[in-house]
């Protein structure tokens, strides 16, 4: 299996599990009185699941995006940038012409 892929599971996993801890966290703490409206409706889990699924496709995301390497070289000179040559925009007179309507 590729290295990013592995990288990848790896990250929704633990993605995963820090949205079981923060939906554990928000019914534990009763935040908006959530435990409440889960506990005494019956479709109770399937918001619990909603809840977790979702926050773990924002978590997962945000892990893979902070183990991804920033692509940056810290303390080195800055790789190509002084070989490429600065383009400046000046402007160029253009006379448009319009043929004469009869």
């Amino acid at each position: 299996m590729p290295h990013l892929v592995r990288v990848y599971i790896r990250q929704v996993i633990i993605g995963f599990g820090l949205s079981a801890a923060f939906v554990t966290a928000l019914l534990w703490l009763n935040v908006a009185n959530l435990w409440h409206l889960v506990s005494s409706d019956s479709a109770g889990g399937i918001a619990v699941m909603m809840l977790w699924v979702f926050n773990g496709i924002v978590f997962a995301g945000v892990q893979f995006a902070l183990a991804l390497p920033s692509g940056r070289d810290e303390g080195k000179g800055g790789g190509r940038r002084d070989a490429l040559p600065v383009m400046l925009a000046e402007p160029v007179p253009v006379r448009a012409e319009h043929p004469r309507r009869r």
